[in-house]
């Protein structure tokens, strides 16, 4: 017997916003801003911000007179991930989508997940990472688990000297977040200890394994990315595009999209094993219970040392 669209029940969706400008944006000498702004959750993002987000880019695409645009957090960090604990947790609300995936409040099991992540995480990152201008992510504080998503699909990272990088998801029994660039960003077996370990890694260390263009003091990461983002700017457009189509094209015949693929594939695998376990899809894991976490591993680590 077939269920029928009219029998599944569409979730409530209780989220409670406290900003209407989660994504600021602006534009001088050829650089956009874009900049987001949940300060007083460390820049989480919810689905409000990541459609903020993905028009604020699109904005900067259609005008002509930006060649380049910087992605920068407001506040302390530059993003602690994905909100999977602020009132502002809008995992049960619909948008206008991006993409041709259907609506996801309203389906069943695995894929009501499925569906939203492959709009809202893999699909909506990708679209960033292929936007036509250079981008830079400005980083300064954290840059957790879906913070790492934001700067990754960025052309060039800058970080300032007190920032760090962290995925700490392994500990949901999910085999990191969903745009599975790791092994990219950083060599195999370096992934492998990001990873298994979630524990933080400095910017030093990941200037070190390439993740990183530059790392300069926190004072000066505002002037130091700008300055790269003028000089890029005095670039041709169609240049830039080009370039930066063709060296991503490398990317991709090194195989990084159907890596991804089945990384997202396995990922939702560990979702529903966990539901299957514990009866929720992070393995019992909220906001609280992973930085109680986080300081428990880290205090273990201190006290190995």
């Amino acid at each position: 017997m077939h269920s029928s669209d009219s029998e599944f029940v569409v979730r409530e969706d209780k989220s409670a916003y406290e900003t209407d400008t989660p994504v600021l944006y602006s534009v001088a000498e050829g650089i956009a801003s874009v900049t987001l702004n949940r300060p007083a959750f460390n820049n989480a993002q919810n689905s409000q911000m990541t459609y903020a987000l993905d028009a604020a880019l699109r904005r900067a695409v259609d005008d002509d007179t930006v060649k380049v645009i910087v992605l920068r957090g407001a506040g302390r960090h530059f993003s602690a991930g994905h909100d999977i604990g602020t009132p502002g947790r809008d995992i049960d609300k619909s948008f206008p989508r991006a993409h041709l995936w259907w609506d996801h409040t309203n389906k069943p099991g695995g894929e009501q997940l499925y569906a939203r992540e492959q709009e809202v995480y893999l699909g909506m990152c990708r679209r960033w990472r292929e936007l036509p201008k250079p981008t830079i992510a400005m980083v300064q504080g954290a840059c957790v688990a879906g913070g790492l998503m934001l700067a990754w699909v960025c052309d060039l990272i800058v970080a300032s000297d007190d920032a760090f990088f962290q995925d700490p998801v392994v500990r949901m029994g999910i085999p990191g977040v969903e745009y599975f660039a790791h092994p990219y960003e950083l060599n195999p077996r370096i992934a492998k200890e990001f990873l298994f370990c979630g524990e933080r890694m400095s910017a030093e260390r990941a200037y070190q394994m390439g993740m990183l263009n530059r790392v300069v003091p926190r004072a000066e990461l505002e002037n130091a990315t700008y300055a790269m983002a003028a000089n890029i700017a005095r670039q041709p457009r169609m240049g830039l595009a080009l370039t930066k189509q063709a060296i991503n094209h490398v990317e991709d015949l090194q195989g990084k999209r159907s890596a991804m693929d089945a990384a997202f594939a396995w990922h939702h695998f560990a979702h529903a094993h966990n539901e299957l376990l514990s009866g929720d899809k992070l393995g019992g894991f909220d906001a609280k219970g992973m930085a109680q976490a986080n300081k428990q591993a880290a205090a273990a680590a201190g006290e190995g040392a």
